[in-house]
């Protein structure tokens, strides 16, 4: 189903297309009042904490004053991972595609870690909001002087995408567990990997334990990044693989 504009009804919700029904006088409250009461909510409380209830007490409004802009707790959910991401950073034109992807891969990390609920909202369709394409398109933008095809341009951006967010998600999952249980993250996962990971069937685990790789006072590293000790080391690879792929492709 799709609106006056031609667009399906929220996309157009999302790009602020889609007119809100009204009678008597213009409503003080905007689809922009909504999304930010219902994102101070989450940051506070966590997404479970976001019923339309509750975002229409944050607002001091009845919930159907909301409902009257935003029709579902989905279309809430969507408009909020889109406003989660802000702007993303500005590259020159011509600039080190790498030292860029670098820069757009922890500048997301970061701009999530603001959010942790952000992890939590499930992906059920291709970004289509007016923020996630502009982090889409600026990470695109980074490889505009390449040889590139557009779609293999396409694939390397979800593929860092995937792994960018696998690595946010995994670290909001840790956060939890560590803050329920934080002695499950100290020297006793060492102690305990040292007792029962025998070498003859964990060989490569074995050598691990041994190197003392586990042996500190807590595996958790907070941070104002959300990124795990290991995001860097991974982003690393990742842009390896596409160094040597972009020169492959030079060279044809």
């Amino acid at each position: 189903m799709t609106d006056e504009t031609g667009l399906p009804p929220d996309i157009a919700l999302l790009w602020g297309t889609r007119e809100t029904p009204r009678r008597g006088p213009k409503p003080s409250l905007t689809v922009g009042d909504i999304v930010k009461a219902a994102v101070e909510v989450a940051d506070a409380e966590g997404l479970a904490a976001v019923p339309m209830a509750r975002v229409a007490a944050q607002l001091g409004n009845s919930t159907m004053a909301l409902y009257r802009h935003v029709k579902s707790k989905q279309d809430l959910l969507m408009l909020m991972a889109d406003i989660a991401f802000e702007q993303p950073p500005d590259f020159s034109p011509g600039g080190d595609w790498r030292a860029n992807l670098r820069a757009w891969a922890q500048a997301v990390m970061l701009a999530v870690s603001r959010h942790p609920w952000f992890a939590t909202i499930p992906i059920n369709a291709p970004p289509f909001g007016p923020n996630n394409l502009r982090w889409f398109d600026r990470a695109l933008s980074t490889l505009a002087e390449t040889k590139l095809a557009e779609a293999e341009k396409a694939g390397i951006v979800m593929g860092l995408m995937t792994y960018v967010r696998g690595s946010y998600r995994m670290n909001a999952e840790l956060a939890i567990g560590f803050a329920q249980n934080p002695v499950a993250f100290s020297r006793q996962y060492n102690n305990a990997l040292t007792q029962l990971v025998d070498p003859r069937e964990y060989p490569a685990l074995s050598k691990l334990v041994s190197a003392g790789v586990f042996d500190t006072e807590s595996l958790w590293e907070d941070n104002d990044t959300g990124m795990d000790p290991y995001f860097d080391l991974g982003l690393e690879i990742y842009l390896d693989g596409m160094a040597a792929y972009i020169e492959r492709r030079s060279a044809d």
